[in-house]
């Protein structure tokens, strides 16, 4: 984890989130300047202009400018017009189970629907083949079962009012406690 360089100070606090929050993008696949400027955005009191992003963390003006065309495409920052000031400003949604469900989206999108029809590609072109083993045939259909069933869940949760998803997730355990036993932990839904 760097420093922030910018010519503004940050609170220490305020500079660890948005240091530890870049770390996170980058292990997450996110290009790290683009993780810094959603956690400033997204601690932000007010709307910030790329100008004032690149002086507060010490980025290059077309580094952000470049990073925030990503936030927006994500739906994680917005434009907002401030009255007599022509420039663009910039803030962050800051409901948390909002953003939590865009990035879903977008993993969903980039990586979940691709890995499926990639799956069902090979599960088809397996189907029949004599130089495919059973062990390999299965294990595809296995993968392919356990991706399609992993967003069949995400689609459902999407439908679930958020008031109820934050009781189930915070019954947890408690929910699998009243679900039939015998089953083991390998086994298949």
């Amino acid at each position: 984890m760097t420093e922030i360089t910018g010519s503004r100070k940050l609170p220490p606090a305020v500079e660890r989130f948005i240091l530890n929050w870049g770390d996170m993008g980058d292990q997450w696949g996110v290009n790290r300047s683009v993780s810094q400027i959603h956690g400033l955005l997204y601690l932000a009191e007010k709307p910030m202009t790329a100008e004032d992003i690149a002086d507060t963390l010490g980025m290059a003006r077309s580094n952000v400018s470049n990073s925030l065309k990503e936030l927006l495409a994500w739906g994680l920052v917005r434009r907002v017009p401030i009255l007599g000031d022509r420039r663009d400003h910039f803030e962050a949604e800051t409901d948390i189970w909002e953003v939590a469900q865009r990035i879903a989206a977008g993993r969903k999108e980039r990586e979940i629907d691709p890995a499926i029809t990639a799956l069902r590609a090979c599960v088809a072109e397996a189907t029949g083949d004599p130089a495919i083993s059973a062990v390999a045939a299965k294990r595809l259909k296995d993968m392919l079962a356990f991706t399609e069933l992993v967003d069949r869940w995400y689609v459902q949760m999407l439908k679930v009012p958020r008031p109820r998803l934050v009781a189930l997730i915070k019954l947890g355990e408690k929910i699998a406690n009243l679900l039939p036993s015998g089953r083991s932990r390998s086994g298949s839904a």
